[in-house]
């Protein structure tokens, strides 16, 4: 046999690919036939039902689906299965055997095609490259969108696009944010989901006249732009009234109302002036429209009219400072509304939000039931086992099915009589979680900045499966860790606020005293103590004593006071010292190499400082910490200044102190140079 002959012929590799693909997509498509069946799920006669949007097919968070469990097991509910997926606050929606959801690694943002059964991947899209992947709030925030064979995505740079959901196929894009000019982008970058209803994309953009807008489903071409006021993070909610099809936006200052088909402004309620933040999902029971917002709003009940043929307002039902929203929203039952009712301002990324689960009237805005106490936690609380915390949340088959900041699932009975724990589990414990689940054919897909899990939460005889199952223990997690609690038990109310100059004031000046102190503490240790090597031993203690007062201050000067001191970058400078004071004259033989032992472990110990720090920082989301990174520049002159002073008396007690204070002045200076900007 030849070597020609050994080879394949093209035509033969062209029909084994052919093949190939033909196996694979006879595969799929026999999954997707399964999952098409008849679903156990669904009441006789429900047409087909899947999880297409965000907040589900009804666009309010609730599911048509029975035979969901009472409750499981001390295991927990079946695990399917689980897979590490990259960061982002991007939800599942499911269609037959797929599932569709956005997330980004280091490679980029991706929209993914997995399977619903397995978790594999289908088919991956690249959207952009990583979207602050080193910031506070990583990866993409909003939701892709399914409808018929085309999926739906937006992007936080303002990015939306269309694509083919079998192939991954681009159809079309377009930037809102750059051809609009919009707003909504701002702050946290775009997150509202895709509204794909009426043949039409419709969404907030905050533009001139495009506060709101709706595009083509197909190609992607403008069909109406109306509006002219600044965006927010809330998606468009559709509803309709005497069976007119209309649009609400809930903006960043107002509530507005357009006519659905032909982008009509029909009304617009204005809510505040400057920054504000409209992130929840108002809840429709024709005629009542329920908003709630964060930074202790509460929430309103309004009464929509019967046309919008006048200019009169909107009439307010009831107004209540109870019921504030943020990242999670809110679900209706049985004409009552079960929420968080956040205390906090804003959601925190360093903690769980403080406040407390509630249950309250639609009609009345009374109070039936609460849960949590709302109350600062301290480092040495224990947490409350039967905290509810903020939660994404589904109702179904008279329960409620809630997925907490913490990452634990819980089932509730929804009965406004009193709070009904079912069931409750660990899935996805070790690290905040502010995206909702998605509930389809039984099973439960949720996920965090790490890893998704599919669970399944219906009736065990019901129960079907092709592969092997796993339990919660068998999903990689760990307890979560409050470090904001012990670290800061008195935080910045608005923790992305510039801080104020009297508290930038406030703040060098207590690292001043605890660094003067310190100095004069080792002075005296090394004196009265005749510790040999006097002069080394002395800057040791004083080095050690600042940087451990800069470590503590933070802590307890907060406890004490009450009041947020800041005095880390203390530990900074101290680390940066004797960096610069090492760049002293070559020296030979012995002498030298151990000069040179000691400038690396001064380096090393700076850089390892700085890296701790600015990961405590980044992690308690005090988002000034990279200031203080700046400082270093402002102290070399007098720390190179002090290299030259002699070992006199003079120069130990008099004019070392004065470089050192001169050097740390400079430091904290520089340090509050890029804050100071601000004002």
């Amino acid at each position: 046999m030849t070597s020609s002959d050994k080879k394949q012929n093209p035509d033969q590799v062209h029909l084994l690919n052919r093949m190939f693909l033909l196996i694979i997509v006879a595969s799929l498509c026999f999954q997707t036939f399964s999952f098409a069946a008849d679903n156990e799920f669904l009441p006789e006669g429900t047409k087909h039902h899947s999880w297409s949007f965000l907040r589900g097919p009804g666009f309010d968070g609730r599911s048509l689906e029975i035979h969901i469990a009472d409750g499981w097991g001390e295991e927990g509910p079946p695990v399917l299965w689980t897979r590490e997926l990259g960061q982002g606050y991007s939800a599942f929606v499911a269609e037959d055997g797929f599932i569709y959801t956005q997330g980004q690694t280091l490679s980029g943002q991706y929209l993914y095609c997995l399977s619903a059964e397995t978790g594999k991947t289908v088919w991956k899209y690249k959207i952009d490259w990583p979207y602050e992947g080193m910031g506070v709030y990583p990866g993409p925030r909003s939701t892709p969108t399914i409808s018929e064979v085309m999926i739906y995505f937006t992007a936080p740079d303002g990015l939306v696009g269309c694509l083919n959901a079998i192939t991954g196929k681009k159809i079309w894009s377009k930037n809102l944010l750059t051809e609009y000019n919009g707003t909504g982008g701002d702050g946290f970058g775009y997150s509202c989901s895709p509204l794909v209803v009426d043949g039409m994309v419709i969404l907030p953009v905050g533009g001139p006249s495009a506060s709101m807008i709706a595009l083509d489903q197909e190609t992607g071409q403008e069909i109406w732009s109306e509006g002219d006021s600044p965006g927010s993070y809330a998606s468009a909610f559709p509803i309709e009234r005497n069976s007119r099809k209309l649009v609400v936006g809930y903006l960043q200052n107002s509530l507005v109302i357009h006519d659905r088909m032909s982008g009509e402004l029909l009304h617009e309620v204005k809510l505040s002036q400057g920054y504000d933040e409209h992130s929840c999902w108002p809840i429709y029971q024709e005629p009542y429209l329920w908003t709630s917002a964060p930074f202790r709003s509460g929430s309103k009940l309004y009464k929509l009219p019967e046309d919008f043929s006048s200019d009169e307002e909107l009439e307010i039902v009831w107004n209540s400072k109870t019921m504030s929203n943020d990242v999670l929203s809110s679900v209706l039952v049985d004409d009552h509304i079960y929420g968080f009712d956040i205390f906090d301002v804003q959601s925190k990324t360093q903690r769980p939000s403080r406040g407390m689960f509630r249950c309250i009237d639609f009609m009345t805005g009374e109070e039936k039931w609460s849960q949590g106490t709302g109350r600062p936690r301290r480092g040495g609380d224990k947490d409350d086992p039967d905290e509810i915390g903020q939660a994404g949340m589904i109702a179904v088959d008279g329960k409620i099915i809630l997925l907490n900041e913490r990452g634990e699932l819980i089932l509730l009975k929804a009965t406004p009589e009193k709070m009904e724990v079912l069931a409750r589990t660990s899935v996805l414990g070790g690290e905040l979680t502010w995206t909702p689940p998605c509930l389809h054919r039984g099973r439960l897909y949720i996920r965090n900045h790490s890893r998704a899990v599919c669970v399944y939460v219906g009736e065990p005889e019901l129960f079907k499966s092709q592969q092997p199952t796993l339990t919660v223990a068998d999903i990689p997690q760990s307890k979560y860790r409050d470090l904001a609690a012990i670290l800061i038990p008195v935080e910045p109310e608005f923790m992305f606020d510039v801080p104020s100059p009297q508290w930038m004031w406030n703040w060098y000046l207590t690292s001043l005293a605890m660094l003067c102190f310190s100095g004069l503490f080792g002075y005296l240790a090394g004196f009265l103590f005749s510790l040999s090597r006097r002069a080394t031993s002395r800057t040791i203690l004083y080095r050690l004593m600042a940087f451990s007062l800069g470590a503590v201050g933070t802590t307890y000067l907060s406890e004490l006071t009450q009041e947020f001191h800041f005095t880390w970058p203390l530990c900074l400078y101290i680390a940066f010292e004797p960096v610069v004071l090492a760049v002293r004259k070559r020296t030979r033989g012995k002498s030298a190499s151990i000069k040179l032992w000691k400038e690396r472990t001064a380096l090393l110990f700076c850089a390892i400082t700085c890296v701790i720090y600015y990961q405590l920082c980044r992690r308690l989301s005090l988002v000034f910490e990279w200031a203080f990174l700046m400082g270093f520049f402002g102290s070399i002159p007098f720390l190179l200044i002090q290299n030259k002073v002699k070992n006199s008396r003079m120069g130990i007690l008099l004019l070392r102190p004065l470089l050192i204070v001169l050097a740390f002045s400079g430091f904290y200076l520089c340090g509050l140079l890029p804050l100071l900007v601000g004002y």
